[in-house]
């Protein structure tokens, strides 16, 4: 019976045609700038969002599981998200447009689609480039090919929020793999590449607006590193999205990009992780003192609040461990503890400069172990329940509260998080 309910309801999900598709926009003026999605103000509270069972990689696709197992994964990680007042995810492509629409139908939930733009190579006559080289004609080809087909796979797709473009491909001009290493410092060679990078960014870009208007496009940089070649080179994005790691505070990240180019920022990776590379313990206070931090700085910048007015909202990393992160394809099975690599932003578990950041604990919530079907629990950390608490809060109207931020952030306890998660 239950197989037979469920094939019901797959054939109404796939058969029905798709309503009309969410208009987003910018907007700008003397207070700042926002997003409003049909018509109504919007601040993301999002979260980076992927699957990836104990024992995967990389490799792994939840969209080539059957639908039956899709679903039943997605009821519980979206159910969980939807609790904690999450309203966005960051998603790569690969996934269908239905889940998309399934996602934002079923929990209200919006997807930032992201195309990596050759972040993690690409494949050019036949051959694999593992280090793309964006001045290349031929690479440019492919990469505005495959980003106007995504546009126009996914433009009509309810529950599409933003376009993002690359995942600080900045930092690809360095590193050789996809593995995260030491913030690379800029030099000759990687600035005339960069040149490449960004002009190619741009053009890909007018070519997506001509056919989608309705989806403002960003980019993920690597922090603000190149800021000034995407100052003269990348002027056709509407939204500057950054990866951005500096501990409790973003420092002059906001100040800086409203006072060099003048466009909207989100947040499209932030956080912490939850070990300690000191203890060599799980240290879930600390994990979730930095994102108290950081989420009210993006809250403080926020449209009309008097300071910036140019940050629309971020997306934390992330939502689940990923035990593949180190190593990536080896020792899927254990949760490796190793550091690979440091930041004296993060300094309760910073000492005598050794590496401190644990790329497998970023996770809010930690994993389970996979069953027989695939599927696998969460469990939830600290950083979830404070967060639950930090997405109620509407930035843009707390310029009349009594208070403002300061008072509604001074009211959230690390300690009661704590509480609620040892209880789970």
């Amino acid at each position: 019976m239950r197989n037979l309910v469920l094939r019901i309801f797959l054939f109404l999900f796939t058969s029905t045609t798709f309503s009309q598709a969410n208009r987003v926009a910018v907007i700008s003026n003397a207070k700042g700038m926002k997003l409003v999605v049909d018509g109504k103000d919007f601040v993301i509270k999002g979260m980076n969002w992927d699957y990836y069972p104990i024992g995967t990689n990389y490799t792994y696709n939840l969209w080539e599981q059957s639908d039956e197992v899709v679903k039943e994964a997605l009821d519980a990680e979206m159910g969980l998200l939807k609790k904690m007042g999450v309203n966005a995810i960051r998603q790569y492509t690969g996934v269908p447009p239905k889940w998309i629409k399934y996602i934002y139908d079923t929990y209200g939930i919006y997807t930032m689609l992201n195309h990596s733009f050759g972040r993690y190579g690409l494949t050019i006559d036949g051959s694999w480039v593992a280090n793309t080289e964006y001045a290349d004609p031929k690479t440019y080809k492919i990469l505005v090919s495959e980003v106007k087909t995504m546009v126009s796979e996914y433009k009509d797709t309810p529950g599409l929020l933003l376009f993002l473009l690359g995942n600080e491909n900045n930092y690809g001009l360095f590193w050789g793999g996809a593995e995260t290493e030491n913030i690379p410092i800029e030099d000759q060679k990687s600035t005339i590449r960069a040149q490449g990078l960004y002009k190619a960014f741009n053009e890909a870009i007018i070519e997506m607006k001509k056919i989608d208007t309705n989806h403002p496009i960003a980019i993920c940089n690597g922090d603000l590193q190149f800021l000034d070649i995407i100052k003269k080179e990348c002027t056709a994005i509407d939204i500057l999205g950054a990866n951005v790691y500096r501990g409790l505070s973003f420092g002059d990240f906001f100040e800086k990009v409203k006072k060099e180019i003048n466009k909207p920022v989100v947040l499209t990776e932030f956080g912490a992780d939850a070990f300690n590379a000191i203890s060599n313990k799980e240290d879930q206070r600390a994990q979730a003192y930095y994102l108290l931090g950081n989420w009210k700085e993006i809250y403080e910048n926020a449209y009309g609040l008097g300071k910036a007015g140019n940050s629309i909202g971020g997306f934390t990393f992330q939502f689940s461990d990923g035990w593949w992160k180190f190593g990536q394809t080896f020792n899927l099975n254990i949760h490796d503890t190793n550091a690979s690599w440091g930041n004296g932003g993060y300094a309760i578990d910073m000492k005598d400069k050794r590496n401190n950041m644990n790329e497998e604990w970023f996770g809010i919530c930690a994993k389970g172990p996979t069953n027989s079907r695939g599927l696998y629990s969460l469990s939830p950390r600290a950083a979830y329940y404070l967060l639950q608490e930090v997405h109620k809060i509407n930035p843009l109207l707390m310029k009349s509260r009594k208070g403002g931020i300061d008072h509604v952030f001074s009211a959230i306890s690390i300690d009661k998080a704590l509480v609620r998660a040892k209880g789970e």
